[in-house]
């Protein structure tokens, strides 16, 4: 049964600790995001969303251009968010999510291994392909980190290099705000029709 998932990060957030908000400029990228999927030629079937904030507000915009109905799922939280740890500063912060980059296996002292994240993204996804009608739409709003994270743990080093390059060790870096990375699920396989593409951006 084929399902497409349209992997979406929310717009640019604001640069400080806690469960920030977008800024007005990722405002406007969640707007043109939300035009684009509004001009599809298919239906949203549902919208999910991480529980942080920016996602939240991101997938808002989506759901009023679109009338489709949101489910908040903590499944899909970024692997770690600057702020959860309450003492721990922003170059620990970058320290931490760079150990875990590069070892998956990592648990930092607060969030997920890089592993842990892309499995529970994963599961979420098969979840959906086996709740959802066949050629269903849906949309997923998360976290590059999370994106990443699910890729690496589902493709092979062949598919991630021909969405990029050494995609591993880039992987921090390609997942741009308001991108959109489409996937087809049929028959248990992930097949990539669209990586981190901003054409949508750059035509609002």
């Amino acid at each position: 049964m084929s399902i497409t998932f349209h992997l979406v990060r929310h717009g640019l957030k604001e640069r400080r600790m806690g469960d920030v908000p977008l800024t007005s400029e990722g405002f406007l990228q969640a707007e043109a995001t939300a035009l684009h999927f509004a001009r599809a030629a298919f239906p949203v079937a549902k919208i999910l969303t991480s529980p942080l904030r920016r996602a939240q507000e991101t997938a808002s915009r989506i759901a009023h251009h679109t009338q489709s109905p949101i489910i908040v799922d903590p499944r899909l939280r970024e692997r770690a968010n600057w702020g959860d740890g309450p003492d721990q500063s922003f170059e620990e912060f970058i320290a931490m999510w760079d150990r875990c980059t590069s070892d998956p296996d990592y648990i930092p002292p607060v969030g997920d291994s890089a592993k842990q994240a892309g499995e529970r993204l994963a599961s979420r996804l098969t979840e959906l392909t086996n709740e959802e009608q066949e050629n269903s739409n849906l949309i997923v709003v998360t976290h590059g980190g999370l994106i990443t994270d699910f890729l690496v743990q589902t493709l092979t080093e062949r598919e991630l290099n021909d969405c990029h390059p050494d995609f591993k060790a880039m992987q921090n870096q390609l997942i741009p705000e308001c991108s959109i990375t489409t996937l087809i699920h049929d028959q248990g396989k992930y097949t990539i029709k669209a990586f981190a593409s901003t054409a949508h951006l750059d035509s609002n």
